[in-house]
This record gives structure tokens, sequence and C-alpha cells, in this order.
């Protein structure tokens, strides 16, 4: 009888569409991974998957300033996060000054999963 209810429910789970366990994932960026960008104002990152906004931020931290070889890295506040169907934008308060940057991010989609990812950026 159980070896019964577990075949079913097997058949089951193979039936269901690919998309519950899909999780979004990164397919581009301005600024881009590792580029070399002028004075950004805002950030933008589009996932294959539509976000819930909720579930989904981002952390901006400056971790190198020329002349400065021993900068502590320095977290980025007061940008606000927008997220709008497949898309995050970090709107700046201000142009960033030149440095080296990590953004950190956060998304869940539709299933709740929570994906997380990053990449660093320079600005000149």
């Amino acid at each position: 009888m159980i070896r019964h209810i577990l075949t079913i429910a097997a058949m089951a789970a193979s039936a269901l569409p690919g998309v519950a366990s899909a999780h979004g994932k990164l397919v581009s960026s301005t600024p881009a991974a590792n580029a070399t960008v002028a004075k950004p104002t805002e950030l933008t990152l589009t996932f294959s998957d539509a976000l819930l906004a909720p579930m989904s931020g981002a952390e901006l931290v400056m971790t190198g300033m020329p002349g400065m070889s021993d900068h502590p890295p320095m977290p980025i506040k007061g940008f606000k996060t927008n997220v709008e169907g497949k898309t995050m934008t970090l709107t700046l308060p201000r142009a960033l000054p030149v440095g080296s940057y990590d953004l950190k991010w956060h998304v869940a989609g539709a299933d709740q999963h929570r994906v997380e990812g990053g990449y660093s950026f320079k600005v000149k």
C-alpha cells in the first residue's frame, strides 16, 4: 500500500510544470560585473523570473578608494530600491565616487525561494 502511494506521489510530482522548481537567475546588470563605469546614479539588475518585492533587496559596499590602500569597506546607504516584474533598480541619491564596489543582492520569485548573489565593479 505504501509503495502504491509513493508511486502515485512521484508520478504526480513529475507531472507538475518545471516552473515550480525554477529559481530566478541574474541575466543582466548595469553596471555589468567587473565593468568600469563613469559615476552611476542608478544600478539595474534583471532576473529570469518575476520578483517578490518584499523579499528582494541589495547591499552596496565601497571596497576601495584611489590613494587609500587600506580603505575599510564602507556600506553605501540612502539608495532607494524598486522592484518591478523581473527588474530591481537601485536609485542613488548622488553619483557614486571613484572607487571599487561590491553589490550583493537577494531575491525571491513566485516559489518564495531566496536566491543570493553578487558581483564587483569600479567607478572611474
